[in-house]
């Protein structure tokens, strides 16, 4: 197998450090949408745990939503939740504040701490598949080593 992507390696090196034998693994097609990453590993979207990142209004800081690939977030619910309100956060605030490319933003690994939620419907897997730092990276995960390599609080999203 040829070297990661060195954004993907970054993630790589992360869980070998907090001694995780979870492997990156680059897809052969774009895994930026969760359809796409699904049919190439050939596994439920619904096992897509998906990274969106939002924009709180009153910080400008990052949320990160870790969101079953079916699932909508619904902004509304998780602003009430905040007490606070969640701007759109464009590509470059992404990449500044994750050192992530939109459509390939792990879980874990950002560039600043970032406050994490987790869909409550990833806890009906067993596994789950998250980016890896690169849109055609990513990484099998268990729910529970999501929310333990997160530090996530998990809530319902949708």
């Amino acid at each position: 197998m040829g070297s990661l992507k060195e954004s993907a390696q970054r993630v790589q090196d992360l869980l070998a450090e907090w001694g995780y034998a979870n492997k990156v693994v680059e897809l052969p097609d774009s895994a930026r949408t969760a359809q796409e990453a699904a049919d190439a590993i050939g596994c439920e979207v619904a096992q897509i745990a998906k990274s969106i990142i939002f924009r709180l209004k009153s910080s400008d800081k990052p949320l990160l939503v870790v969101a079953s690939g079916v699932n909508r977030v619904n902004e509304r619910l998780i602003a009430g939740k905040l007490n606070d309100r969640l701007g759109k956060a464009d590509a470059d605030y992404v990449r500044e504040r994750t050192g992530f490319v939109i459509g390939g933003v792990a879980p874990i690994g950002h560039a600043e701490d970032v406050m994490t939620l987790i869909d409550e419907d990833l806890f009906q897997y067993k596994t789950l598949w998250a980016a890896a730092g690169h849109p055609k990276a990513v990484f099998e995960l268990t729910p529970e080593e999501l929310v333990a390599m997160t530090g996530g609080q998990v809530v319902q999203v949708k």
